[in-house]
């Protein structure tokens, strides 16, 4: 949630930034960026780094040796791990330095599982070593330095292949040397040094005890000349002392074979990441961006170091694990041809092949960089979440409609808004409370005037078995008379600034101070303050909404923290990307404890990192009623489930502005099909709740959330799926066609799962859509006619103002339950009906997931109903995945509806007690539609039926 102009402080008035865009020049281009633009001076070619083959140690899962940047004699220590699951580790850092550099913790879900590494051949300038199966290897060059992973005669990716290996090593200034760390730092760090060293005096590679760097007649290190923004940075009014000068670091890649690579959120671009040659890199460095442009590599809210690359061959993923500011470079040989250009290639048989370079750069800390070899996308996505964990398993309502504003006024506009959903009776779950609802911007309080009884509002939403969600914001306002403040004081939990006071900046409460959650302490208070004896007025109905995390500093620099800032001996620097995840996890840890670890939690937050998806959702943040914003909202959402965020969706209607009714309309019915679907508004726009824009737009926006209710059973199994195995909810057409080149840059429809394909209507006054329908021999049904459609091939779809184009794949069996009631949780015990779509085989399966839809009983006590339901040679069948538990669901299955099959002569339901019973149906010669009345079943038994 951005400024609000007329609401600020004058301070804060100067922030304001034009109502129409970004005001770009509050945030940093590359050439701005003094490390960044380091890095990007130095220019493909010979590399000075070299590796000193005669230091090299192998044990059974770790190969180390050194690297010596022969410029200046410094040395690294690299080291190789081979990870179970087809992966490969590379970490690089300097051998001895001044003193620890940062290493990102808590991202990872433990230690990753290592595998047998050998070298199978080595000569004076390189060494072979086995990477396992499919004779996979990696080839150590050793002048001038590089890696190259091979998989037979195939390069499959090549590190420092272009020289562009960088690592500024840490030093003392050439001007200051008299100059030392002040002795309380200087023994803070002393004290730690063996805590953070990465091997034990025992394990040091060899030579490294007696490693000598190459001084000059003074002593120092031989350096290069200083430059610019090494010692001292100023960005506007703002000047970062950097007391350790130049640490950045920088490591390129390439990809053969690859034209396409994607990832990276969050940025508001297109879903295949464009050439940045001539122009800006990717910026990855959580910020605060008022009224965001589209088509940028500008840095937004969230990070997510993780790059996929994709071609008709393979997927592969770079996970690049640091917090720092991190920029990205993607180039390709490839990058501006048209396609006659890469047919006319092909047709001569072009001896260029084509291949993506990407360049990662951060501006402190260490490279650790993940390599994940696929082959195939799940297989990527799997490797992924081992590594940073899976998303979480929401409860269902929280994958239910959403009502935000900025703010709604009061207790009593509280109520109205939720009788008019009743009057017009539009489902939804959870109502939003913005930050006018605490005391004077005072976290985990009410406004005593115009929320004076909480517990009443939530009790009444209780009854109607609705939710509240209330923000919590990091920043806490500096008041002598506010308990959280004097608690957080008093326990010296807030960021320091570089002078060892207390850290404070400009937020929404005015001088605020910010919690320092990387202090594991610090997050175990905050979660603590969720108690429903702590949180007076909460109950186990109430929510909560991280927003401003990045952390959000009104009058800081880039409308931040300052770099030089300090968690604990760590610099902002080092750690800024992880506030964010920091916030949502203490959050999250507080939702599950105030329930003695009975509930799961629903958490969004606005600022994330990688391993984010492991605490909640996230939203792309202040977007704007514009058709553009709407069109963005589908790859900013496919980016962030490629990188193992799945809980993702856009502010419905655009938080910015007034949107025509035309506008959303079309947004409702884009939300309904995202998976965090939430109308959200700014504090200065009119009203907007669905029933605002006329009899005939309540009646479509209706619709729209009425389909969202009657698919919350498929959305539901998705979640499950995704947090057990990893894959996304909402993923690009590639991701289920990785052959089919016609889907690699499409980013305008999408897939739920693997058997719905969604192709929103995004443009104004469209009267059609043209949807591309994969998949060569396929069948895909449209879900409103049931009309059947050949795949591999382009469909022009005439739409109107009630059009929702969504397929589903032949093939498949989808569980909905269409009797859609005020809330999902009403509508926990109704019965289900099956959507049967036969394939061109006439076979088809899905599945049914069900459990209490709100607790962890479904992990620690196995409580769940999950079934596999298959259609083949004219039966279909339900059948137990989940034998071990014996949980019981009153839902039962009222209608099966098949299509794209024939008219039975009979249909007979056989139960599992051997039972028998006809089975009523109707069948559509028209669309070849078949439905079945009133198995009357139990949703969690055992049953077929045989059509003849």
């Amino acid at each position: 949630m951005a400024a609000s102009c007329d609401s600020l402080l004058p301070l804060v008035l100067l922030l304001c930034l034009s109502a129409q865009a970004v005001d770009r020049s509050n945030f940093k281009t590359c050439d701005q960026s003094a490390f960044c633009k380091r890095q990007r001076e130095l220019k493909p070619g010979q590399s000075p780094y070299r590796a000193l083959l005669d230091t090299l140690e192998l044990s059974n899962s770790r190969l180390s040796l050194q690297l010596i940047n022969d410029n200046n004699k410094v040395r690294l220590l690299l080291e190789l791990y081979r990870l179970q699951g087809n992966m490969t580790r590379v970490k690089i850092n300097e051998l001895k330095p001044l003193k620890p550099r940062y290493e990102v913790p808590d991202v990872l879900l433990s230690d990753p599982i290592t595998e047998a590494l050998s070298v199978v051949a080595q000569d004076e300038n390189s060494l072979v070593v086995s990477l396992g199966g499919k004779d996979q290897r990696l080839i150590l060059s050793a002048q001038p330095f590089r890696l190259d992973i091979v998989e037979g005669s195939q390069v499959l990716m090549s590190l420092n292949s272009r020289g562009l290996l960088a690592f500024e090593h840490l030093r003392t200034r050439k001007d200051t040397i008299s100059h030392k760390i002040s002795s309380t730092v200087g023994s803070m760090w002393d004290s730690l040094k063996s805590m953070f060293s990465s091997k034990s005096e025992s394990e040091q590679a060899p030579g490294q005890e007696n490693v000598e760097q190459q001084t000059d007649e003074d002593g120092q290190i031989k350096e290069e000349d200083d430059k610019p923004g090494m010692w001292e940075e100023t960005f506007k009014s703002h000047t970062d002392s950097k007391p350790n000068g130049p640490t950045s670091i920088s490591l390129d890649f390439s990809l053969p074979g690859v034209e396409h690579v994607y990832g990276i959120p969050e940025h508001a671009d297109t879903l295949k990441l464009k050439n940045t040659d001539g122009s800006d890199p990717y910026r990855l460095y959580n910020l605060d961006v008022f009224q965001y442009e589209l088509h940028n590599p500008m840095a937004l809210y969230g990070a997510v170091p993780v790059l996929i690359s994709h071609s008709t061959d393979r997927t592969m993923g770079i996970f690049w694990l640091n917090a720092a500011e991190t920029w990205v470079d993607i180039s390709s040989n490839t990058a501006g041809k048209t396609m006659f250009g890469k047919i006319l290639d092909f047709v001569q048989v072009s001896s260029e092949a084509p291949q993506t370079d990407v360049r990662w750069m951060s501006e402190s800390g260490i490279i650790d960089v993940f390599i994940m070899l696929g082959p195939k996308p799940a297989d990527v996505f799997t490797q992924y979440a081992s590594l940073t964990g899976t998303q979480s398993f929401p409860p269902l309502s929280a994958l239910a409609y959403h009502q935000c504003r900025w703010n709604y006024n009061d207790q009593e506009d509280v109520k109205t808004v939720d009788q008019g959903f009743d009057e017009h009776d539009i489902p939804y779950d959870f109502i939003w409370l913005d930050i006018e609802h605490a005391d004077g911007k005072r976290y985990f309080t009410w406004d005593p005037s115009k929320f004076p009884q909480p517990k009443e509002m939530l009790q009444g939403l209780m009854d109607k078995r609705r939710k509240l969600v209330a923000i919590v914001d990091p920043h806490i306002k500096v008041d002598s008379g506010y308990k959280i403040h004097n608690e957080i004081r008093s326990k010296n939990f807030y960021v320091k600034n570089k002078d060892g006071g207390d850290y404070e900046g400009w937020c929404w409460p005015g001088n605020a101070g910010y919690p320092d959650f990387t202090n594991p302490e610090m997050r175990t208070w905050w979660a603590s303050q969720f108690a429903y004896d702590q949180y007076e007025g909460s109950m186990e109905n109430q929510y909560i909404w991280n927003d401003m995390n990045e952390p959000s500093v009104f009058n800081g620099p880039e409308v931040t923290m300052h770099k030089d800032a300090l968690h604990g001996v760590w610099e902002h620097r080092d750690v800024h990307n992880l506030y964010g995840l920091y916030v949502q996890k203490a959050t999250a840890d507080g939702l599950i404890q105030r329930s003695e670890g009975v509930q799961r939690p629903f958490v969004l937050t606005r600022a994330f990192f990688a391993g984010s998806q492991r605490y909640g959702a996230v939203w792309t943040g202040d977007n704007a009623a514009e058709w553009g914003h709407l069109k963005i909202s589908i790859p900013m959402c496919l980016s962030l489930g490629l990188v193992g965020i799945s809980f993702c969706g856009a502010d419905v209607g655009g938080f910015f502005k007034h949107p025509s009714a035309e506008l959303l309309v079309r947004w409702y019915q884009a939300g309904a099909y995202q998976p965090f679907f939430r109308a959200h508004a700014h504090i200065d726009t009119p009203r907007r709740e669905p029933w605002l824009f006329g009899p005939e737009n309540t009646a479509l926006i209706r619709e729209a959330i009425r389909q969202r209710y009657a698919l919350l059973p498929y959305w539901y199994q998705l979640f499950y799926n995704a947090h057990r195995t990893g894959q996304p909810v909402m993923r690009p057409l590639w991701v289920e066609y990785p052959d089919d080149f016609a889907t690699f840059s499409i980013e305008d429809e999408y897939l739920i799962g693997k058997d719905l394909l969604v192709h929103p209507v995004t443009d104004e006054g469209a009267t059609g859509v043209t949807a591309y329908l994969p998949g060569k021999g396929e069948v895909w049904y449209d879900v409103h006619t049931f009309q059947k459609h050949d795949g591999d091939q382009s469909l022009y779809i005439p739409v109107t103002m009630s059009s929702i184009p969504v397929f589903q794949r032949g093939g498949s069996i989808i569980c909905r339950k269409d009797r859609v009631r005020r809330s999902s949780s009403c509508m926990e015990n109704d019965p289900y009906t099956l959507y049967v779509a036969l394939g061109s085989q006439g076979s088809a399966e899905g599945e049914l997931y069900i459990d209490d839809f709100h607790t962890f009983s479904f992990e620690e006590a196995k409580q769940f109903v999950h079934r596999r339901l298959s259609f083949s040679a004219n039966t279909l069948s339900s059948r137990n995945l989940a034998p071990d538990s014996q949980f019981s669901t009153a839902s039962w299955i009222e209608k099966i509806v098949i299509f794209g099959g024939s008219q039975p002569s009979s249909a007979t339901l056989k139960s599992a007690d051997g039972t028998e019973s006809a089975l009523e149906f109707e069948f559509d010669s028209t669309l070849a539609v078949l439905t079945l009345r009133k198995p009357g079943v139990n949703a969690a038994a055992d049953w077929t039926i045989v059509l003849r």
